[in-house]
């Protein structure tokens, strides 16, 4: 500034002039130590990032830590120039510092928050499995919050030239408030804590959530929100202390154990279910799955009908092969040799209680594949078998009578041939 009063002494006699002038000089100072940093410090660094293999550098510099701080450096020439500007005000002048050096503090926050930002993206990128069990990002979001937290009591501090301390002595009398206003930001924090610690969810999970109408994939496990695309392809987002607080279902376990569970019956019309001739015994051994079966049976039954009848039980005492007994071992027979059926696992085939809607013949086993489509095929193809071969046994599907059956019926009244 001085030099600005040699080379122009006529300035000297007009001061407003010369501070203006000074502070043209000053900010266009400013504006080169910016442009000089971006073009040659940045590309040098940007050089010797690219030399390098390491990968974490080359992160810093995509993601603009770098370039962000490098902002810095303009500041500290207006807060290190404007004392020294001819003629200026102490007040502006410490004004002008104070603004500069709490864009500082801003400058270097944001740095901070975008580097937090780069770790949790190398961790994910590194360590895909151990991000998906065990993901940070919701404490990086945390640390984010309080470096701006900081920031904020550090610029106010700065602004108004008063110490920090004071400010945070303040806050002491707005716990109250602070904790009202942040009351979700705290319970997603110990939700979070919670859901990773104690492994209940990972990204690329599968939840069931009614009564959020939430039923697909976790795409992303944030500090406040839990994003869960649906199978409709629609975004759900559930606040994450909900999922500590309320119930949800999580599929894991089934993707994980490489088996998915069929648990589906079969309605018998119970008046179709009676003692199998010895003829249709016979004509059942053409299905080679229960050949042994039918063997076995008859062994047994004979074995039990002899001593039954050596003792001068009545006939009518004595066992005999069912329909529906022999069908529901040929369903066993046929489930343990289906290549779609896991057997390594749980696999019977039982009968419920009888209903109005017939006797339920339930299946419960576990497809040997967890993805959605095959799953489905392995399923239909095993009831599409047995709803087709179950005549065979002389037995019928239980049905709600439809049109048909009615038009059926009015038309043998009709023709005055029997309904039934």
């Amino acid at each position: 500034m001085d030099f600005l009063t040699d080379a122009f002494p006529m300035l000297a006699e007009y001061p407003q002039a010369l501070l203006g002038i000074a502070i043209v000089v000053l900010v266009l100072l400013a504006w080169l130590a910016d442009r000089l940093t971006q073009l040659v410090l940045l590309r040098v660094i940007a050089r010797l990032v690219r030399a390098t293999r390491a990968t974490w550098d080359d992160a810093l510099l995509d993601r603009g830590v770098v370039g962000r701080l490098a902002h810095v450096v303009p500041a500290l020439v207006i807060h290190a120039g404007a004392p020294l500007l001819p003629h200026v005000p102490a007040g502006l002048a410490q004004v002008a510092r104070n603004v500069a050096a709490a864009y500082v503090v801003l400058t270097v926050a944001m740095s901070a928050a975008r580097l937090l930002t780069v770790v949790n993206g190398l961790y994910e990128q590194r360590n895909p499995d151990k991000a998906r069990a065990r993901p940070i990002k919701g404490y990086v979001q945390v640390a984010q919050l309080l470096i701006y937290i900081v920031a904020a009591v550090l610029i106010v501090a700065t602004l108004v030239d008063r110490s920090p301390l004071l400010l945070l002595s303040g806050l002491g009398a707005m716990t109250a408030v602070l904790m009202l206003v942040f009351k979700d930001t705290i319970m997603s924090l110990v939700a979070g804590v919670q859901l990773s610690s104690n492994d209940m969810l990972r990204v690329g999970d599968w939840i069931e959530m009614p009564a959020l109408g939430a039923d697909g994939d976790v795409i992303d496990i944030a500090l406040h929100t839990v994003k869960v695309q649906n199978w409709d392809k629609t975004i759900t987002t559930i606040p994450t202390h909900r999922l500590i607080s309320e119930t949800y279902r999580n599929w894991r376990g089934m993707q994980e154990s490489g088996g998915r569970r069929i648990k589906r019956a079969i309605h018998i019309d119970q008046s179709s279910v009676r003692f199998l001739a010895p003829q249709e015994v016979e004509r059942l051994h053409r299905f080679a799955v229960i050949d042994d079966y039918l063997d076995r049976k008859h062994e047994e039954l004979e074995a039990w009908n002899a001593a039954l009848l050596a003792e001068g039980k009545d006939p009518v005492n004595t066992r005999r092969v069912t329909n529906l007994g022999t069908f529901r071992a040929y369903v066993q027979a046929y489930l343990d040799q289906h290549p779609g059926v896991n057997h390594e696992m749980t696999c019977m085939v039982r009968q419920l209680q009888p209903a109005a809607t017939g006797i339920p013949l339930e299946l419960y086993c576990f497809a040997s594949t967890v993805r959605w489509v095959p799953y489905e095929n392995v399923q239909s193809d095993i009831f599409d078998h047995l709803l087709a071969i179950l005549p065979e046994f002389g037995l019928r599907v239980f049905q709600q009578p439809t049109g048909a059956d009615v038009r059926e019926v009015l038309a043998r009244t009709a023709d005055g041939s029997p309904s039934s």
